[in-house]
């Protein structure tokens, strides 16, 4: 009884007060009582998907993530759901048809990434609602705002529409991967299969829910989002004599050489002496620069996004070069990147180890814009370090794809921007997303498509430990979940309308 009376009426916001009439949900309060309805239900599933991690770095619950991600969908009206093998972790594809004229593409991610229990305050696959002061409610979990959270209100907004008794607006067609957390490996084959092509190239476009709202309850829209390629440099005595097979004695060093200082010295060529820019050759080749229309873009964003929030959020207190708030977003949305997310090498206990150890690898991930593409990048990080002569460093691409743009007059972003402007949500428009997610796949050949993100409601501590949803909240102008799930059902409603103009 408590989350009911958190904030002022939640009831009455999910019935009008949050989205007016001018959404035009037909019998709309009918679906919101739906949703209140289901709220319990909707975060027990919430919390069981969450006890169910598929880590595909670990192979972990592969095949069992897809069985369930496929239940998933049909739970949800989806007359027809599939498993899509691959050469990796299998995919989901599962089709609705509600006899609608407009049909409508939806990609999900049921893989999270990885997690150390002894890094949390709540358990990580336990999914707990913890008070989070000056906010609400919320669930912690691996995976909770990466993505199962949004996706799982988006799952409930289709429940609460035909529980209500009616049809959806649109038809859908779903796509979902299990290997979006090791850069989509093989998502590209399963698009690739005629009869899921055939029912994609039928959409008008492709979304994947998101909570984008901020602590003010400001939202974003993003016009796509750069492209990303994780990899290992490997150095190791495995490949070649130069290098013991196995970690021997330290005074060694002084006749054998050491495979960690080889991955050093060819990790040092990959960036200037600043440390952060890319001087792998040819790496700016194919760099589009920001149009006047992307910089305004950014500018009007930061007026939404204070620079003091980001930076507390961020635990950082300066950006590179000292740059003002505006030039360092620039920067952030335009510049292609060569990051270390770690360095695994000898001995790494208490104390010291007088070692020569036999094997190194760094992992790292490039961060890529328009017009960059994945194959331009390994080849020309694979020449740079042969030119080099780091013929013994082996490289192993872990997965990858390139960046997605969309234009803002697509009707996704049109749906997006009208639902924002009727129900009094401000936001801003960033010209891409800097993190990543395979959109181009949708974006690109063949099919073409418009490609976006969307969802309200607040989360954090993506790919971090105690990783939070908001499922209650204390100020009405940031979405909880019903509010949220209800989010997803006027989108489709907007959608329909636009499409039918």
């Amino acid at each position: 009884m408590a989350r009911r009376l958190i904030g002022l009426s939640v009831a009455m916001l999910l019935a009008g007060a949050a989205f007016p009439s001018a959404a035009e949900t037909p019998k709309r309060a009918e679906v919101a009582a739906t949703v209140e309805q289901q709220h319990d239900a909707t975060i027990k599933a919430l919390q069981d998907w969450v006890a169910l991690p598929t880590i595909a770095a670990e192979k972990r619950n592969t095949p069992a993530g897809a069985e369930y991600m496929m239940q998933l969908a049909r739970d949800a009206g989806f007359q027809q759901a599939k498993i899509i093998p691959t050469d990796g972790v299998p995919a989901v594809f599962a089709t609705l048809d509600a006899g609608a004229p407009t049909t409508l593409g939806i990609y999900f991610m049921y893989d999270v990434k990885q997690y150390d229990p002894a890094e949390w305050s709540s358990p990580p696959l336990e999914g707990k609602l913890v008070d989070r002061p000056g906010e609400g409610t919320a669930i912690v979990g691996r995976g909770v705002v990466n993505q199962k959270g949004p996706q799982m209100a988006f799952l409930a907004a289709l429940k609460a529409i035909q529980a209500s008794g009616r049809k959806l607006p649109v038809n859908l067609v779903l796509v979902a991967e299990g290997e979006e957390e090791v850069a989509s490996t093989h998502f590209d084959q399963v698009v690739a299969v005629p009869e899921v092509q055939a029912a994609l190239a039928k959409t008008i476009g492709v979304f994947i829910p998101s909570a984008a709202q901020s602590k003010d309850g400001s939202a974003n829209i993003t016009l796509g989002a750069k492209g990303a390629v994780e990899f290992q440099l490997i150095v190791s005595g495995e490949a070649t004599d130069k290098y013991p097979k196995t970690d021997i004695h330290s005074s060694n060093y002084a006749r054998i050489e050491s495979p960690v200082w080889r991955l050093v010295k060819a990790l040092d060529t990959l960036v200037a002496d600043d440390g952060y820019t890319p001087a792998i050759d040819g790496w700016f080749e194919n760099v589009k620069p920001l149009t006047e229309r992307q910089k305004q873009l950014i500018a009007e964003g930061a007026k939404l996004n204070p620079e003091a929030g980001e930076k507390t959020a961020l635990g950082v207190g300066r950006w590179i070069n000292d740059e003002d708030y505006v030039t360092s977003l620039e920067r952030f949305y335009s510049q292609p990147t060569v990051n270390i997310q770690g360095i695994v090498a000898g001995y790494d206990g208490p104390g010291g180890k007088t070692v020569l150890p036999s094997r190194a690898e760094a992992k790292l991930e490039f961060r890529l814009v328009p017009a960059m593409t994945k194959a331009e990048v390994v080849s020309k990080l694979k020449a740079h370090l042969t030119k080099r002569g780091f013929d013994d460093v082996e490289v192993v691409i872990s997965g990858g794809y390139g960046p997605n743009e969309t234009e803002e007059d697509a009707l996704l972003i049109r749906a997006q921007k009208r639902l924002f402007e009727e129900t009094g949500v401000p936001y801003s428009i960033r010209p891409r997303n800097a993190g990543s997610w395979p959109g181009v796949v949708f974006n690109g050949a063949p099919l073409n498509l418009p490609a976006s993100q969307f969802g309200l409601g607040r989360g954090g501590g993506a790919h971090a430990p105690n990783e939070w949803f908001l499922i209650d909240s204390t100020d009405p102008k940031v979405y909880g979940l019903d509010q949220v799930t209800m989010a997803y059902v006027d989108y489709l409603y907007v959608i329909a309308q636009e499409a039918a103009r």
